[in-house]
C-alpha cells in the first residue's frame, strides 16, 4: 500500500464555517494512504511571492494536525510556518476558488514535480470556461458563443435568452435578454443601452448565449461527481420573483435525486473530462420546456457544498471522496 505525502492549496481568507475544505482534508489526514499533509493558503502575506509573482521558492505553510478546524481569525494557516517545496509532495489538493489566472495554472503545472494535482490545470482551464459547453451541445440547451452585441441580438430575436460573460463566475454578470428588454436579476433594462454598456467585455471576453428555460422556477440542481461517479445532488431553488438560483444571491438549497437524463449527462461527459485530468466536478442542470434536464454549467476548479450535501442526504460523501482521490493517486502511480 503506498502512502502519500499531501499538499493542500488553498485561501482561508474567504472561507466560512462551511466551506467543504475543513471536513474533507481532516477525512482525507485520518486515510490510512495518507503519509502527512502540509497546507499553504494564498491568504497569508509569507505567500504572496508564491501565489501573486509565481515565485516556487516562496511556499509557507504548516502541518496538518488533528485539530485542523475553521476559527474566524483563520490563525491555524499562519502558525507555526514552514517553508514548502512542490517537489516534496505526491498529491497536490488545490482548494483554490477565483479569481485564479490561467497564466498561474499553467506555471503550476510546469512546477509541480512528479505531484499529481487535483484537478489538473490543464484541465481547469479547458473544462471550467463556459465555452467548453459548446463542445457538447447534445446535453445543453440551445447555445451559441456571443461575440458582438449583433450576436446577443439576432440569437435572441426569436426566443428569450440568458447571457454568461466566460470570465466570471458565481452568477456575477448573468443577465436575460427578452425582447427590447435586459433583466439583470430584478432590474430591468433597456436592452440596447445595456448591451453597449459591456459591449467592450463581450469583444474580448465573449459571452456565451443560452435559451431562456421557462422551467427556470423549477431549480438549478447541483450534482457532485467524483471519479465518473454521482455522489450527490442539491436543488437550488430561487428566492421567490426571482429567477437566479445562485444561493449566494438569495437562493435555498436542498436534497434532490438524479433523473434518467441527468444519468445521461454524466455517462457523456464523465470520460472526456477524466481524460483532461478532472477527477472532481460539478454539474449544474435545469428543466428544460419539454420538462427534461439538460446540462447548463460545470464548474471543475475548487467545487464546494461537500459537507452539505453529506448531511442532505445522509450518505457518506466525505468518505467516498477522499477514497476516490486515493485510488485515482494509485493508478496515477
Amino acid at each position: 500500500m503506498t502512502k502519500y505525502k499531501v499538499l493542500v492549496l488553498t485561501d482561508h481568507s474567504g472561507h466560512s464555517d462551511q466551506n467543504s475544505i475543513y471536513s474533507l482534508v481532516s477525512e482525507m489526514n485520518e486515510h490510512k494512504q495518507c503519509k502527512s499533509i502540509d497546507i499553504a493558503s494564498r491568504g497569508i502575506e509569507n505567500n504572496i511571492p508564491f501565489f501573486k509573482e509565481m515565485d516556487a521558492e516562496q511556499l509557507h505553510g504548516v502541518r496538518l494536525g488533528d485539530d485542523f478546524q475553521y476559527t474566524d481569525e483563520g490563525s491555524y494557516f499562519s502558525r507555526g510556518l514552514k517553508q514548502l517545496h512542490l517537489d516534496d509532495y505526491d498529491i497536490i489538493f488545490m482548494r483554490l476558488p477565483r479569481p485564479i489566472s490561467d497564466e498561474w495554472l499553467l506555471w503550476l503545472e510546469s512546477n509541480k514535480g512528479n505531484a499529481i494535482i487535483i484537478n489538473n490545470p490543464k484541465g481547469i482551464i479547458k473544462t471550467s470556461s463556459k465555452e467548453y459547453l459548446l463542445s457538447i451541445p447534445e446535453v445543453c440547451p440551445t447555445i451559441k458563443k456571443i461575440k458582438s452585441i449583433q450576436d446577443a441580438i439576432d440569437f435572441s430575436t426569436h426566443q428569450p435568452i440568458v447571457l454568461k460573460p466566460l470570465r466570471e463566475y458565481g452568477g456575477k454578470g448573468v443577465v436575460k435578454i427578452d425582447g427590447a428588454k435586459i433583466y439583470e436579476g430584478d432590474i430591468e433594462h433597456d436592452r440596447d443601452t445595456y448591451l453597449k454598456s459591456i459591449e467592450n467585455t463581450i469583444v474580448t471576453d465573449g459571452y456565451i448565449g443560452m435559451k431562456y428555460l421557462k422551467n427556470v422556477s423549477q431549480g438549478d440542481k447541483r450534482i457532485l461527481v467524483v471519479g465518473g461517479e454521482i455522489l450527490a445532488a442539491s436543488l437550488r431553488l430561487p428566492k421567490e420573483g426571482s429567477w437566479i438560483c445562485n444561493v449566494s444571491q438569495g437562493g435555498q438549497s436542498v436534497h434532490t435525486e438524479i433523473t434518467p437524463e441527468e444519468k445521461y449527462i454524466i455517462e457523456t461527459i464523465s470520460p472526456q473530462l477524466i481524460q483532461e485530468g478532472i477527477l472532481i466536478y460539478g454539474a449544474d442542470t435545469l428543466v428544460d420546456d419539454d420538462g427534461k434536464r439538460v446540462l447548463s454549467e460545470i464548474n471543475t476548479l475548487s467545487i464546494g457544498g461537500f459537507p452539505q450535501a453529506q448531511a442532505q442526504s445522509g450518505k457518506p460523501i466525505i468518505k467516498l471522496t477522499i477514497d476516490k482521490i486515493f485510488e485515482y493517486a494509485d493508478e496515477y502511480e
